[in-house]
């Protein structure tokens, strides 16, 4: 019985010595300061890609700060004027990639400004992931003191980007953009090696993207800066983006689309309270957001009686009065055709947009589905959230077009485990191991929502040992 009690007792002193225990965020200067001092000459640089409204944006002509503050400066989408400069141009008979304005994207959302009962309020956005990725170099006055970034980079860090786009865009469009945007880079730093009496054979880099940025990202190392087939079918996967990059990590991308994306075309996005609404109409001008529907056969979206709904089908807008073919938006449309008086050729130059951004949206999608090994020397990591129950399903009425989250995964709170992996089975047939299109190189699930990805120490602790310390393929 003593021999028992003692073995008790050692067991509760075991329990109570690990109730004990405090764990601290890691030591990153400690662990990673040497590979940081280091990266420029045995990693690679590095491409930060945000996601959807991670850009900010701004009229090319006037100045004007179209997307990012919120203060009072931005375009006001309740008005006919600052409605066109958020919307994309419509026009009958032009394909989707030529419909441009002269808005630009002004550099990545790090932080934004929001003015509330006339106070400024500062949030950070994107502060987290930079920080991180100053590993590879970006630093500025207040990455300096934030608390994530307390490693040492030397005095030579010249290789961290952001890629900033137009996230309103066709993603395919953006891809062309990054093809540029990284043959402008290769120059820039083969110049700074050369001064540096750096010699490398080859000039590669390493890319991390958030959200829609891991879409971009993938098409472009399937593809390049090839566009769409204008027929409809499957292209050819040449991994031709992929000879230039070597690690990527992709952070809560939407891989299989988003319930989220069909509930913003419908019903617009609310920003916060006392914030302007973006009604549908100025939402539903924009390809990318048809690019993150949620696929047909996965059975996301049913009817009343159960029917899988095929959104890429322009009946089914049409029929259900969605987005831009709302009747109660042809205020909004007013706004964004003044020269066009007649309600009837509103409506159907409105259907025109509907119809290409559909098909735009479903050819993507069908790209980025096709199978494929990844080539020798390609790493495809994903972080993505599975603590989180997140909407991955609705029903819909469709007498009236109303509809409601009915079906709930986990996940990050806005894209679901199952999408970020881009799994398979989901609507058919399961099976106990991941059946995805994606080989994915390593996966990472961490337990906080979509923008605390970015937030998380392990985000940070895995990121940076991934392209500081993990051997090279």
């Amino acid at each position: 019985m003593n021999k028992l009690v003692s073995v008790l007792l050692v067991s509760l002193a075991l329990l109570m010595s690990c109730a004990k225990a405090e764990y601290s965020p890691p030591d990153l200067g400690g662990i990673y300061t040497q590979a940081a001092m280091r990266s420029h000459v045995d990693g690679n640089p590095v491409i930060v890609i945000p996601g959807i409204l991670g850009s900010k944006l701004r009229d090319g002509e006037t100045g004007q700060l179209v997307w990012g503050a919120f203060d009072g400066g931005e375009a006001d989408p309740e008005t006919p004027e600052g409605a066109r400069l958020i919307a994309i141009p419509m026009k009958e008979g032009v394909p989707i990639g030529e419909l441009t304005d002269s808005v630009r994207s002004d550099g990545a959302l790090d932080r934004v400004k929001v003015k509330l009962f006339g106070l400024p309020i500062q949030l950070n956005a994107y502060i987290n992931i930079l920080s991180t990725l100053g590993a590879g170099g970006y630093l500025d006055q207040s990455l300096a003191s934030n608390k994530l970034n307390e490693i040492d980079y030397g005095d030579d860090h010249f290789t961290c980007f952001q890629f900033d786009y137009d996230w309103r865009l066709d993603n395919v469009e953006n891809a062309k953009r990054l093809k540029k945007f990284i043959g402008e880079k290769r120059e820039y730093i083969h110049g700074e090696y050369q001064k540096r009496g750096i010699v490398k054979d080859e000039i590669k880099f390493d890319i991390v993207a958030h959200s829609m940025g891991g879409l971009l990202t993938r098409y472009f190392l399937m593809y390049g800066d090839m566009d769409l087939p204008g027929d409809g079918s499957k292209p050819v996967v040449t991994w031709e983006g992929a000879k230039y990059v070597e690690k990527v990590i992709i952070v809560g991308t939407p891989n299989a689309g988003a319930v989220g994306a069909v509930e913003t075309l419908v019903k617009g996005r609310d920003i916060g309270p006392f914030l302007p609404k973006y009604e549908p109409a100025i939402i539903a001008t924009m390809p990318s957001l048809y690019q993150q529907l949620p696929r047909t056969r996965h059975g996301a979206v049913v009817d009343e009686n159960g029917g899988r709904l095929d959104l890429t089908d322009p009946e089914t807008w049409i029929s259900l009065g969605w987005g831009l073919v709302d009747p109660g938006q042809d205020e909004v449309l007013g706004w964004l055709l003044p020269d066009v008086s007649d309600p009837a050729k509103r409506r159907e130059i409105a259907i025109d947009h509907l119809k290409k951004s559909l098909k735009r949206g479903k050819d993507f999608q069908d790209a980025i589905d096709v199978p494929a090994d990844l080539p020798e020397g390609l790493e495809l990591n994903l972080i993505a959230g599975d603590a989180i129950l997140t909407g991955s399903g609705l029903r819909i009425d469709r007498s009236t077009g109303k509809f409601e989250v009915s079906q709930y995964s986990p996940g990050d709170g806005t894209v679901t485990r199952a999408s970020a992996l881009m799994d398979e089975r989901v609507g058919g047939y399961w099976t106990p191991v991941l059946v995805s299109p994606i080989k994915w190189s390593n996966v990472t699930f961490l337990f906080t929502d979509h923008l605390g990805l970015t937030k998380s120490h392990a985000f940070s602790d895995n990121v940076l040992f991934v392209l500081l310390e993990e051997p090279r393929r």
